[in-house]
Order: structure tokens, then sequence, then C-alpha cells
């Protein structure tokens, strides 16, 4: 076939590949160019520069050799004398490029069989930037597609105008699928891979029950109630949080629907899976209550610092609270964000009992006192030696059978006990070797600095080095687990701001870093802000 051959006969055939596969017909006609340029290289020579040029309009086709002017010619094939190109092109300077047009060859069967697997190879790269296009914005979407095979327990779909995969570990335990099966799934990744666009789809994901609660729920959709939280063991048990922004329309039962058919329609997509609709809450403790439904609480305890809660629950309700396998407590972890501890009301006063004996037998130790002084101290909620001997005076002779001289006394006890046991932690620092430099720093206590020194750090350059999580520990989540390591100072109640505050100290005190300096406003600037 010459390369002037039927000029309708190529923009039809363009027309057909680009319909039948749904992609650009340009994309078509510059795979047709660049199977040409192949072949007219094979003829040419590989080191021949060839440019193929085919009108999309009128199917006309230009075949040119593109040679480099230079003053002295080292590759014919490529290059082209000064003057020489000066006779084609007046204007030519060296470094351009004169354009030779060649004539029309003739494809053999070898080229012209290099040539279709070049135009094949380009569509079927267009095809696949075209899927990874389409379903890429689809992130996070429900998609319907039909069960193509199944391969090692994971699940090859068809969608139409590609395939995606849902992994095993994607799919709701003992869920089974056969070919031809009609399934939906959410989608939770599309990534571009060498063997084309890999679109992932999940039937485990907890959005994946949140979006069919928004095709279930008009309210959810409308944005009207909204989705809060979602935590699922899949094909067991779910909680999900919802919160109205109409006072007027319950946001549980517009989930649950009349007689239940909204949830239902959820809970039959999900294998029967049971689903706890749950009131959102700001409040974190009243949100924790509703999340451990349908136990009831009797107490809750929070520390905000460390991201923990502690639930006390009557005694005859703590396997209702954990639930089967400890699933309702892990499942209201993940719905909260909160670490919960559940304890029963038996535990928590006989845990409230250790303590107040505990601290009783520390204030007849460290302040020589009996233990009706001890115990009177600990029940006034007093928790330490350092409250005792910082406190307003006032309020240990309030104490019920003391006076002021009581009062006095036990706090001059309390502050000499305070000064010996720092003079014995500074000794200690000293022999640790951490140096006085570090006592710069606000908020180190002489028990943090013995606790550093133990540690390896001594100097302002150790400490600056540190990390906060060196510091106070982390906690890392996964499969709803969580674990905590813990740092040089997690014995201490600092705080990460704290801490990140002490170290960026530390790194300007050691040179590292400029101390930050707070933006000064000028006077029309100021003058402007009060107006």
């Amino acid at each position: 076939m010459a390369v002037s051959a039927n000029r309708l006969e190529l923009l039809q055939i363009a027309d057909a590949v680009a319909r039948e596969k749904s992609i650009d017909r340009e994309i078509v006609i510059e795979a047709m160019a660049d199977a040409i340029q192949k072949a007219a290289r094979a003829r040419y020579g590989q080191e021949t520069n060839i440019r193929v040029d085919i009108n999309s309009r009128t199917g006309e086709m230009k075949l040119q050799r593109l040679l480099e002017v230079v003053e002295e010619v080292e590759d014919p094939a490529t290059q082209i004398y000064l003057d020489l190109a000066r006779d084609k092109n007046p204007d030519a300077i060296p470094g351009d490029f004169i354009a030779e047009q060649l004539p029309p060859m003739e494809f053999g069967r070898i080229a012209a069989q290099s040539a279709k697997q070049v135009i094949v190879q380009k569509v079927r790269e267009a095809e696949r930037d075209k899927q990874y296009d389409e379903y890429k914005d689809r992130v996070g979407e429900i998609i319907n597609g039909v069960v193509k095979r199944v391969e090692y327990g994971n699940v090859i779909v068809d969608l139409g105008k590609g395939e995606a995969i849902i992994r095993r570990d994607e799919q709701i335990p003992r869920e089974l699928f056969a070919y031809g099966d009609r399934v939906r799934a959410f989608v939770y990744d599309v990534r571009r891979e060498q063997r084309g666009p890999q679109i992932f789809l999940s039937r485990t994901h907890p959005q994946f029950m949140a979006k069919l609660f928004t095709m279930e729920v008009p309210e959810i959709y409308d944005g009207i109630i909204e989705i809060k939280a979602v935590a699922r063991d899949p094909g067991s048990r779910a909680k999900i949080a919802v919160i109205s922004r109409d006072s007027s329309i319950d946001p549980v039962g517009a989930c649950v629907g009349m007689r239940g058919s909204r949830v239902q329609a959820v809970v039959g997509e999900l294998q029967g899976e049971k689903i706890d609709i749950i009131p959102w809450s700001p409040d974190a403790a009243s949100f924790l209550v509703n999340a451990l439904q349908p136990a009831e609480v009797a107490k809750v305890v929070l520390d905000e610092d460390a991201e923990r809660i502690e639930v006390v629950v009557p005694d005859d309700q703590l396997s209702l609270a954990i639930g089967r396998r400890g699933q309702n407590v892990r499942l209201a972890s993940q719905l909260t964000g909160w670490d919960i501890d559940i304890l029963t009301e038996q535990e928590e006063s006989e845990r409230r009992q250790k303590e107040f004996v505990e601290r009783s037998g520390l204030f007849m130790e460290t302040l020589n006192v009996d233990e009706v002084v001890g115990q009177l101290l600990a029940s006034e909620g007093f928790s330490s030696v350092e409250e005792v001997a910082y406190v307003d005076s006032s309020e240990v002779s309030a104490i019920e059978g003391f006076d002021d001289d009581t009062a006095a006394e036990i706090q001059t006890r309390a502050r000499e006990y305070l000064e010996q046991r720092e003079a014995e932690l500074d000794s200690r620092r000293k022999e640790l070797g951490v140096s006085d430099e570090l006592r710069e720093i606000e908020g180190l206590t002489s028990p943090m600095l013995v606790a550093l020194g133990e540690d390896g750090i001594k100097t302002m350059e150790d400490f600056a080095g540190c990390a906060a999580d060196d510091l106070i520990g982390w906690t890392e989540r996964k499969d709803g687990e969580t674990k905590k390591f813990t740092g040089t100072l997690s014995a201490f109640e600092l705080s990460r701001v704290d801490a990140e505050a002490m170290i960026m100290y530390a790194r300007v005190k050691a040179g590292w870093i400029e101390a930050p300096t707070e933006p000064v406003l000028d006077d029309e600037e100021g003058a402007g802000e009060v107006a």
C-alpha cells in the first residue's frame, strides 16, 4: 500500500477505530503517523530523523526527512552543510532544521505488521489513559458491575468499559460470588500501573455503608442529615453516628425509616450486618455513652491529653458493654476516636480504695504523721506532697480537727521533705552528668532531669535532637487496636504542646535555629486595626 493511497479510506479507518474503542480520533491518526514513521525509518535508516504529518481533515500525508544545519557535517543522514541549506532557505543558520520531501513508499509485509503493532499499542495506551481518567474521579463512589471471574478468592468485576478487582480482604466474610452475579461495591483506589489502570473495590470499607445510607435516605443526600462517623466489623456489626441540621427531623428515625425499611435495605446489601444508628454529639462523654449502646453507663472520666476515656458501668452491664469478643467497645472506640477503658462499679470502688490507701501511706511516710492525719489529707482530695506544701494554709486548717498551728506544722514538714528530695535529685543529676544549662528550660523539674540523664540525654544539644514522641511517647492504631509506646518523660504529666515548646527552646539555645520573632505592627497598621 502506498503512502498516498486512498485518503478517504485512511480517515474512515481512523473514525471506525475511534468509535469502537471510544477514544479521540486525533489519537488514532497520531498512532498511524507514528506507525508510518517507524516503517520509514526501517527503510531509510534508524538514525534518520523522519517526520510524518497526516491532515486530519483531508487525509493528506507528508513524509519528510529533517536535516540539522551545521558548518561541519559528521553524519550525512542527519546533517546538512550550511551552504547547501541556504540554497533551500536563505535564512538558515546553524541549529535550524531543513525538511526534505521523501517520495511515497510501499509497505512490505514486515513493515505493515510492524506498523500495525505500533497502532495497536498506541490505541491500547489511549484506552488505558481514558479508563484511568474516567475512574480516578470516581474514587469514593459506589459502582455496579458483573462478576467476570474469581481468582484465588479475588473477584474480577466487569464494569463495561473496564475491569475492577475486589480483593479477598475487601469482601464481607462468608460472602460468595459466582460468574454473572451482579455486585455493588465502593471504589476506594484507582492506580496507574504498568499493565494498565487498576480499579480497587471494597465491600468492607466504612464509607461503603455511609454511601448506601446516602442512597436510601433522601435527607442525607440533601444534606439535612450528616453522617459524622462510621465503624464496621464487616458482616457482623456496625455503628453509624448521625446528626440533623434541622431540629424538627430526628436523624435516627429518618435513617431507620418506616418500619425499618431504609435500614433494612442497607442491612440486606451488607449480608445481614447489624447496624446501630447513634445520635452524634459534640460532647465527647455524651457521644461515648450513646456509642456504647445498648449498655448503660454509670460514669465517664475523660483524659483529653491522652485521648483516653474511662467508663464505669454497673456490674451486670459489663459483658454487654464489652460485647462478644470485645466487639461493642472496639466499634465504639473506632467511632469516637478515643481509647476506652471499661470498669465495673465494684472495680472502680476497689481502685479508689487502693488509691486512698496509697495516698494516706504517702502522707504518713513523708510528713511523719499518724494514720488518721494521713487519711484526713487523702480524703480531702490532696494527692501529692506538693499540693499540701504550697496550697493556701486556710485550706489545710479548714480540715475537720485541724487548727492553724497544725496546718502550719504539716506544711512546714511538707516543704522540708521537698527541699530534701530536691537536694537528693540534684545530686543524682550531677552524678549522671546532666548539664546545668538544661535547668534553664522552663517546665523541666529535677525528677525529669534525672529521667533524662538515665536515658542518656545530658546536654542542650542532646535535648534539641529529641522529638516530642521521644519525650512523651506515642500511640499507634492498627486493626482497631491501640498500642502505646513510652517516652523518656512518660511518667510525668507533660503535654505534647509543652514538650514541643521545650524542644524549640533547646534548639534555639543550641544555635540550630533562630528564635521566632513576633510580627510588630507599625503605627498605621495598628491604627487601621483599631479603626
